[in-house]
């Protein structure tokens, strides 16, 4: 007997995706309803997003195409950040998954970077996906400097920007900030357009 893959069950999948998601605490799943119509303006965001949707797709892993890494998108609060994270999910067709910052640190050593670790790992088990790092500036502005109250903050970002330079998992990550003034130059570098 001949047994069809439908919509039933794309359906129980993102389900199951989104109950892993769930009990992880450190992401958030976010569904994929937005397209590009939802959001204003941001013409030079939009068609680059447009241009790059052919290289998600599975056809240019298999030609050899590397899965991009991810955008930055700066400004004040209000300008459509966190919605264009949302339209880009719609627009891709891919499960987006918030890292909700807040919930790395713990008061252990060693943990928080556990956390983070544990959150990557998420993502690329529930790959290709979009990996939403909202306000980045909350989480990384000062995490190269050296006092004892940054350590945690230091070892977290430097768990992330090695993961930035190294993973080859199909996870796009878009990173919002509010202001970049205290973000390290190493991590901006990492993200292949900066918006």
């Amino acid at each position: 007997t001949f047994h069809k893959f439908d919509d039933r069950g794309i359906e129980l999948i993102t389900w199951a995706k989104r109950q892993v998601i769930r009990d992880s605490g450190a992401l958030e799943f976010w569904p994929a309803d937005l397209g590009l119509h939802d959001v204003g303006g941001l013409d030079l965001l939009k068609k680059w997003l447009q241009i790059r949707e052919p290289i998600i797709r599975p056809e240019a892993r298999e030609a050899g195409l590397p899965f991009p890494r991810g955008i930055a998108m700066i400004g004040i609060p209000g300008t459509g950040k966190s919605l264009t994270a949302k339209v880009l999910s719609g627009l891709w067709k891919l499960p987006l998954l918030r890292l909700d910052v807040g919930t790395l640190f713990g008061s252990l050593l060693g943990e928080s970077e556990q956390n983070m670790r544990k959150a990557i790992s998420l993502a690329e088990t529930v790959a290709p996906c979009i990996l939403w790092i909202d306000e980045m500036e909350k989480a990384f502005a000062g995490s190269s400097g050296n006092q004892s109250g940054q350590a945690a903050a230091t070892r977290v970002f430097g768990t992330f920007l090695t993961w930035m330079q190294d993973h080859e998992s199909p996870v796009f990550v878009v990173a919002t900030a509010n202001d970049i003034s205290g973000l390290p130059p190493e991590l901006m570098g990492r993200f292949e357009r900066t918006f």
